[in-house]
């Protein structure tokens, strides 16, 4: 396997990495957070403009990228300045839901709502999570009635990623089965939701990290036929494809913060002298940084197998992914504990940037199946092999 980028993706990291180094430092993310939106629409069309959000679709679909590696390119960027811009949300998860489906069941409405998402005119949201569904993707209680040659839609959906800020979701739905038919998965179907219908009710709540996501109630809400992403009963394949690629994004996303507090650590252990000298010459310390280091290396192989593994078999795929986002959200608290404690007291201050990475290697452990899930879903996927 070829570890080193290529020439495109080193152009596309560079042309980010210099962007958000220039126009969105820690207090520009601070005021971005502390604001009502919760993201900002100026920085929002200057990623779609760079082709951040086109890099992560093929050109089958009007982007220029859309791989594993990809994705792990920008995500890798936009980990090391903590953006928190919906490019997960809209771009990975809804973008690729819409991408996968119009594949195998073109629909000009959907696909003018890939090219207004790939183009950034719209903000779109995959809304998965039930308060009981414990990141099992098939497991869903949302139920989607026929009714009058459409579909009447009745359930809740919690932690829906940007579900405020978006203005359309891919929501999932049992058109036929109930949340226990987790063994029979077929009767799982997508919609596409404007968010302003009639019977959606939206609550959003902001993250200890910044970020920003939402519980979506749905009470007897009327979609038309055209709505349903796909074929009915068919889309879990389509939610394994969205999530997987979000797994991936979340995973170089932890790298770049990662390779961050790491250096950040490092500078002050050079810097903060105690007896006369720099605390890093002390042999505790140096052990204490060195495991963060090596630590960090195997994340970036586990980001690398992931990124690969995308366009594998399904269970060589699922298994890639689970082992990646075990690792990132293992590896992710230890690095997140240690810089913290090489710190001292400093380090949890808001003036430091540190906190606020340690929080969100924190919350990317929870997002998309914590390092719990992740291990028991490899160990299931390696005996059923």
């Amino acid at each position: 396997m070829n570890f080193t980028h290529t020439e495109d993706h080193r152009m596309l990291a560079d042309s980010l990495d210099r962007y958000l180094a220039a126009q969105h430092p820690i207090a520009t993310r601070h005021a971005i957070v502390q604001s009502v939106l919760g993201h900002s629409p100026q920085h929002w069309a200057q990623l779609a403009e760079l082709g951040v959000i086109g890099a992560l679709f093929d050109e089958a679909h009007g982007g220029f990228g859309g791989t594993g590696h990809d994705i792990a390119v920008v995500f890798e960027s936009l980990g090391r300045s903590l953006v928190v811009e919906p490019v997960l949300a809209s771009a990975v998860l809804a973008g690729s839901a819409l991408a996968h489906a119009v594949q195998g069941a073109p629909n000009e409405a959907h696909l003018a709502l890939l090219n207004a998402v790939i183009e950034g005119r719209t903000i779109a949201t995959l809304a998965l999570d039930e308060a009981q569904s414990h990141y099992e993707l098939q497991r869903v209680a949302t139920q989607a009635q026929a009714h009058d040659g459409g579909y009447v839609l009745n359930g809740v959906k919690v932690v829906v990623p940007n579900g405020a800020q978006a203005s359309v979701a891919m929501v999932s739905a049992r058109t036929s089965g109930d949340e226990a038919d987790v063994a029979h998965p077929q009767g799982i179907s997508l919609f596409v939701l404007p968010l302003d219908t009639p019977g959606v009710q939206i609550e959003g709540h902001t993250h200890v990290d910044g970020t920003r996501s939402a519980t979506v109630r749905l009470k007897d809400v009327h979609l038309p036929a055209s709505a349903l992403l796909g074929s009915a009963g068919q889309g879990l394949s389509t939610i394994e494809h969205a999530v997987g690629r979000g797994i991936v994004a979340l995973c170089a996303e932890s790298l770049g913060a990662m390779e961050v507090a790491k250096q950040h650590t490092i500078e002050y252990l050079q810097t903060r002298k105690q007896f006369g000298k720099p605390i890093g010459s002390f042999q505790a310390l140096q052990h204490r940084i060195a495991d963060v280091l090596l630590e960090i290396e195997q994340a970036r192989s586990a980001v690398i197998n992931a990124a690969e593994a995308l366009s594998a078999d399904r269970v060589t795929r699922e298994k890639a992914l689970s082992a990646a986002k075990y690792s990132i959200g293992r590896i992710g608290n230890l690095v997140a504990e240690a810089c913290i404690q090489l710190h001292g007291g400093i380090g949890m201050t808001w003036e430091l940037p540190m906190p606020h990475y340690a929080k969100r290697l924190v919350m990317i452990d929870h997002q998309l199946g914590d390092e719990d899930h992740h291990l028991a879903r490899f160990i299931a996927l390696g005996e059923a092999a």
